[in-house]
């Protein structure tokens, strides 16, 4: 009998600090008033997730505050959001609220674990051009839309074009062999092209932004990922400043992806090793940086009879795998080899 009251006091102190979670906002930080919370919204934090994972010197620099006051508004927000450790069983039931998103193809569900693409992880897919990673892009964008019971997320898809490779007429065929409403699917997917890094940077916060507005957002596709990082920043003299922007950009997309349940994917592009003397040369761009970044790492290349071979590369629990896929009109298809 006392057991059962324990319990019963516990779940209700638990349903009480979820739902003071809920309620409680930026503006009810000390010292953090209405023109403060207007400077953190412009820079893409709206909660207190966002407030509590910053360092004084960020929040002084974002809200113009000092940094005293920034260390006891971050030191706040992290009491309110009891930032700290679970036992391996409460992160197992958090696990539970993760949605997949299938590829549309069987051959490679069961490489990424049987169900496709996870919520709150970075899954990135590198290639050579032609290897198929804008097409697997496309069929997420319009899988994701579908029921949870069909293999979707139910949501939208945001799509960070920076190659130019977005094509409506491509999403069109591929929702029409699903029997999909073509309309429709484009409707749900949020285009944005991206001309440079800055602007790149920067439509992630609106994105951050769309989400606070209310939209279902489920699925961030940045194809290509390294592009403009790639050619703006050249030569080993500018290779830190390169990697240190996009380290913070992809702290930023698994930031996004943690705290509003959605899954991201990337495309990246490849160079030749010229040390490797034997085997594929083909290393992704980025170096250790999106290789430890990612979550799970795909990579793509031509295969025989006009196949695509995807070969699992790293992932914290799956093992090294490989399988091949056809990219047809109507959609991305199995392949035996």
């Amino acid at each position: 009998m006392v057991e059962e009251e324990e319990e019963s006091l516990a779940k209700v102190k638990k349903t009480t600090k979820k739902s003071d979670e809920k309620e409680s906002q930026l503006i009810d930080i000390p010292g953090v008033g209405p023109g403060a919370v207007a400077k953190l919204e412009a820079a893409g934090i709206y909660d207190l997730m966002g407030l509590a994972v910053l360092t004084p010197s960020n929040l002084a620099e974002t809200t113009g505050m000092s940094e005293a006051v920034s260390r006891k508004a971050i030191q706040a927000a992290r009491k309110m959001m009891d930032l700290g450790f679970r036992d391996g069983l409460q992160h197992e039931e958090q696990r539970k609220e993760v949605d997949y998103i299938t590829t549309g193809c069987k051959n490679l569900d069961n490489l990424l674990g049987g169900k496709g693409i996870q919520t709150k992880a970075i899954t990135e897919a590198f290639g050579a051009f032609g290897s198929g990673k804008t097409q697997l892009a496309l069929s997420l964008a319009i899988n994701v839309q579908l029921p949870k019971e069909k293999g979707g997320a139910n949501g939208k898809a945001v799509y960070i074009d920076t190659e130019g490779t977005f094509r409506p007429e491509r999403i069109r065929q591929f929702a029409e062999g699903i029997g999909a409403n073509p309309e429709k699917v484009l409707k749900n997917i949020l285009v944005a092209r991206a001309f440079n890094s800055d602007h790149q940077m920067l439509l992630l916060e609106k994105v951050s932004s769309m989400i606070k507005d209310g939209e279902p957002i489920k699925l961030l596709i940045i194809d290509s990922l390294t592009a403009h990082f790639r050619a703006e920043f050249t030569g080993r003299g500018q290779l830190a400043d390169r990697q240190q922007r996009l380290n913070r950009y992809l702290h930023d997309l698994m930031k996004i992806a943690e705290q509003n349940n959605l899954a991201v994917y990337v495309t990246n592009q490849v160079m030749s090793d010229p040390a490797q003397l034997f085997g594929d040369p083909t290393k992704a761009i980025g170096g250790n940086i999106v290789g430890h970044a990612c979550t799970y790492r795909i990579y793509l290349r031509r295969g025989k009879k006009d196949s695509r071979i995807a070969k699992m590369i790293d992932s914290p629990d799956l093992p090294d795998d490989a399988t091949a896929f056809m990219i047809e009109k109507d959609g991305l298809k199995d392949f035996d080899v």
